[in-house]
This record gives structure tokens, sequence and C-alpha cells, in this order.
């Protein structure tokens, strides 16, 4: 069984007030999980100290794999929510502000695959306002029972911005290695995006707002030879707006003698 956590950390700020990265730290290491899939990373912001939040964490965590994409590169001051996103993804500069998505994984990554997003300026579609740049990051990690795919992202809060969003991801991951997970902050309730990419949706738990969450925003979905492997939840972490989801899962096409029990 291969232990998933999805989690929107809203850059481990606690009660709106003030970063604790070391309280999410913490907490991210008793969910015992191999891959950590997270949302609104900063890296080296000044509101949340200057520090490389990644690679904090996945020492934290005893993970030696990990990989940070900039949905944004630069200070979050307000200029930033207007620029236009590239069409490729922003190359990680360590050395440089940013803010996005991670994925960190105590198993052996084959390969990263970083995807820039849809946004406003795709044509064809009228612009709806201010949104942020939006982008997904893909590892194939080595389970014991062979490659899985996984994938994080966190998509628009805007329609149509998050169906293209979800179609240009089915659309770009359809030769990647199954089976496949994609996890992460979907801003959508409901079926819509299992029904826009195909793919199944694993878990129904609410996880919006942290305190008392009665929105289910945050997603998993699969494709592939793959199983919950029992009841999903969500944790809170002490920190963000949102509560983690915790899943394990199981490769079925694996031979049961072959998989480990955990």
């Amino acid at each position: 069984m291969i232990r998933l956590v999805t989690a929107n950390v809203q850059h481990a700020l606690v009660d709106g007030e003030h970063v604790d990265l070391e309280r999410l730290g913490h907490a991210l290491a008793g969910l015992d999980a191999d891959v950590v899939a997270l949302q609104e990373v900063d890296h080296r912001q000044q509101r949340s100290g200057g520090t490389d939040q990644t690679r904090v964490l996945a020492d934290a965590l005893g993970m030696s794999r990990y990989r940070f994409l900039p949905a944004v590169q630069g200070p979050l001051d307000p200029p930033w929510r207007r620029r236009r996103a590239p069409e490729r993804p922003a190359k990680h500069a360590p050395g440089l502000p940013g803010y996005g998505i991670a994925l960190l994984s105590r198993l052996p990554v084959r390969a990263w695959h970083p995807m820039r997003l849809p946004g406003l300026n795709l044509p064809g579609l009228p612009p709806l306002g201010v949104d942020e740049p939006r982008a997904a990051l893909a590892a194939v990690v080595t389970t014991p029972d062979g490659p899985l795919t996984v994938v994080t992202t966190h998509l628009s809060q805007k329609d149509p911005w998050k169906r293209v969003q979800l179609r240009r991801l089915r659309r770009r991951l359809r030769h990647a290695p199954r089976p496949l997970v994609l996890l992460g902050d979907l801003n959508t309730r409901g079926d819509l995006p299992a029904r826009r990419t195909g793919w199944r949706e694993l878990v129904h738990v609410p996880t919006y707002p942290a305190a008392r969450p009665w929105l289910r925003i945050d997603h998993v979905l699969v494709d592939g030879d793959l199983r919950a492997g029992g009841p999903a939840s969500a944790r809170d972490l002490g920190v963000s707006d949102h509560r983690a989801v915790v899943v394990d899962v199981v490769l079925t096409s694996a031979p049961r003698d072959e998989r480990r029990a955990r």
C-alpha cells in the first residue's frame, strides 16, 4: 500500500496571522506518507521569512526526492496578479522568490514533468478578471508494485478556466504511465473533475474550511489499476484554511502476494 497526502498549506499560515513552518512539518511527518502533494507553497517570500519551504518540509519528513514548481516567480506584491503566465512553466531558480506547488516523495522518482496550464489569455475565451497563473507537476515514482504517476495542481477559482485546465491536464497526461493519481486543490465541488477527465474520484471527504469543513474542493482522481486501500480522511494540520486529505492506495495490477502491507 502507498500512502498519499494532498494539502493546500497556505504557506503554513496559522489563523491568518503568522507562519509556523515547524508546526506544519511536524503535522505532515505524523501522517507517515509516501508521497505528499502541496499547494500554495512559498519559496523565499518575505511574508514567510524568506524560507525555502519545500526543502524545509522535505527535511522534516525525511524525503530526499522533492521538487517545487513556481506558478508565480517573483515577490508576492500586488502587481504579480496581473502578470501574464508564460507559455511554458517557469524554471525554478532557487535564488528567486516564488509561489506554487510541490511534490515530496520517500519513493524513488524516475522523472519529473512540469506543466503550465491555460489561464486568462486563452484564445477564444473572454477574460474573466484577475487570477493566479496555474501549473501542474507530475512525478513518475517507483513503488514496490510498479510505477505510479503522481500529479499535483491548484486550479483556478473561476469558470471556465478550471474546466479548460482539467481538459488540458487530461490531454497532457494521456501518455503518462498508469496508474495515475491527480491530487490537489481543484477549487471545484461535486463530480466536475471526474466528469471532465473521465478519471475516478477516490475520496469524498470535506476539507474546507479547516475549522468546520463542509466543502469538498480538494480531490484525488485516479486512472488505471489502482484502488483505495481503506477510507480516506481529512486531517487538520493546525495550519492553513484547508484540511489535508490522507488516502492509502493499492496498485491492483500487482500480484496480491507481492503487495507490501503497511
